[in-house]
């Protein structure tokens, strides 16, 4: 006789729950990752007390903090910690908060020049001849840029710049998987100053 029921997870997350987890990596509140999943709050508060359950983890920020990687993700089965001791790359990234994304669009393509390259939500990217100009529409905008620096290995970049003192705001996340499977991952921490900082890195699937 089979057992009823959905069939279990060999990771150590439902995929609801790794889903939510990184919405709570990248410092969203339930409201957010409710929106961003379609599902309701009380679903999102569900899926964060499990997963902190599951982790033995007794508050939200312990599971920000967390550097857990999901057994179906491409950086899962990438060579981990290839040079920790090398320094950031170059910036591959740098985000914008405005107030009007379509008018900012038509700014930054029509005036300027940048060429587009995709957009979802209150999101848009441009190409700035290599490096990535992110567009977000924010009903109060700052005027504080991040930088994000590319990496090859972000768990060891983050693990070599902990050992000099720099405190991350969150653990190496997934941020986004592109349509051929390749991952972005993102870390955030503050210069001396307290202003925002970032790692990012992009892991291709395995073509085997």
């Amino acid at each position: 006789m089979s057992k009823r029921g959905r069939p279990p997870f060999e990771d150590v997350l439902t995929p609801a729950e790794w889903r939510v987890c990184e919405g709570v990596r990248h410092g969203l509140t339930n409201p957010q990752i409710a929106k961003r999943m379609a599902i309701s709050v009380d679903a999102v508060k569900y899926h964060v007390a499990n997963a902190t359950q599951k982790l033995g983890f007794s508050n939200r920020k312990q599971l920000r903090q967390w550097d857990g990687v999901r057994k179906s993700s491409a950086l899962s089965g990438a060579s981990a910690h290839a040079n920790p001791s090398a320094m950031p790359g170059t910036i591959g990234q740098v985000s914008r908060s405005v107030a009007d994304l379509r008018a900012a669009e038509q700014w930054y393509r029509d005036v300027l020049g940048l060429k587009p390259l995709y957009a979802f939500g209150n999101m848009s990217f441009f190409d700035c001849d290599g490096v990535r100009l992110f567009l977000c529409e924010s009903a109060r905008p700052t005027p504080e840029s991040i930088l994000y620096f590319r990496v090859d290995d972000i768990h060891a970049h983050c693990e070599s710049l902990k050992n000099k003192g720099v405190e991350f705001i969150s653990a190496p996340h997934l941020i986004h998987t592109h349509a051929d499977g390749t991952e972005e991952w993102m870390a955030f921490f503050n210069d001396q100053e307290g202003r925002p900082l970032a790692l990012m890195s992009t892991v291709a699937p395995d073509p085997a």
